[in-house]
């Protein structure tokens, strides 16, 4: 059934691609901190705002004038390293709560970007060892940085929301997202270098087929998802690669091979989900990225 979907970010380098294929079945629009102007667009169907989504009263005069069935609140400063912690966490917090309570307030469901950040592991001082591997959605969540930091916050906001709303809230939690011919994950030698996620990635082409998945067919209250490859980058077994990495394995470890040290197991539960991209053959893919506007 079509609908009427709001994607925030959707100008950004994996937005325009949910942005793409969500305007296959759906009446988009497409919301960014710039807007494209008033000249045709290669993209036929969908509509484009600029908005400062840390701004609560535009977001929800946005949303109000939509009234969109779904939104899928995919904006956000993607990492902690370039910019002040404090405007990361301001920020993308914001921004989060003033979508996500504006998305409540008109009966609107959510897909939200959270991250595989969230449990700490990613931009931490020194990498933990994870708590157990597969890494479940329930794996304890530790940040101590402010970008991994938001999105528990993030998903605070998302339980505020469903309880006092009812709606729906997927929280996507992607790994290391990668670009058909364009895996920049393979470009380090360093073992060290990918601790952060046990190596995992995903293909950006796999996150969209999620978040459609979850639009299309909305999970009741809040469910946080991870959307990883079935495979880890390294081509060498990943439980091998940790004890090599970490000096031992967690008391929990349970991966055959190269499997992916992220579970997507309640992603398949919810959305019969499955990650259908290899970097074997996605690395050396030729796909050209959407053409959402005439870029410069």
């Amino acid at each position: 059934m079509s609908q009427t979907v709001l994607v925030t970010g959707g100008l950004g380098k994996s937005g325009r691609w949910i942005v793409d294929r969500l305007a296959d079945d759906h009446e988009v629009h497409c919301v960014d901190v710039d807007h494209p102007g008033f000249k045709p667009v290669p993209r036929k169907g969908i509509d484009f705002a600029a908005a400062d989504l840390t701004d609560a009263g535009e977001v929800f005069d946005l949303l109000t004038d939509v009234q969109p069935d779904t939104v899928v609140h995919w904006a956000a400063i993607p990492a902690p390293e370039r910019h002040p912690g404090g405007h990361v966490f301001h920020n993308n917090v914001a921004a989060a709560y003033n979508v996500l309570d504006a998305a409540g307030r008109v009966g609107a469901d959510v897909v939200n970007a959270s991250s595989e950040a969230s449990y700490g592991m990613a931009f931490a001082e020194e990498t933990p060892l994870p708590a157990e591997l597969p890494i479940t959605v329930t794996h304890p969540q530790e940040p101590e940085d402010p970008y991994g930091t938001g999105k528990v916050v993030a998903e605070e906001v998302a339980e505020m929301v469903v309880r006092r709303d009812g709606v729906s809230v997927t929280s996507v939690r992607p790994s290391w997202i990668q670009y058909p011919g364009e895996y920049v994950c393979l470009d380090s030698d360093s073992l060290a270098d990918g601790a952060g996620n046990c190596w995992s990635y995903v293909d950006v082409r796999d996150v969209v087929s999620l978040v459609v998945a979850a639009v299309d067919d909305p999970p009741a209250g809040h469910e946080p998802v991870h959307a990883a490859a079935a495979n880890n980058y390294l081509g060498r077994p990943t439980l091998e690669a940790v004890e090599s990495h970490f000096g031992e394995l967690p008391p929990e470890a349970d991966l055959s091979g190269e499997a992916s040290a992220l579970s997507t197991d309640r992603a398949r539960t919810l959305f019969d989900w499955e990650p259908t991209h290899d970097w074997r053959e996605a690395a050396a893919e030729s796909v050209p990225e959407p053409a959402l506007v005439n870029d410069p």
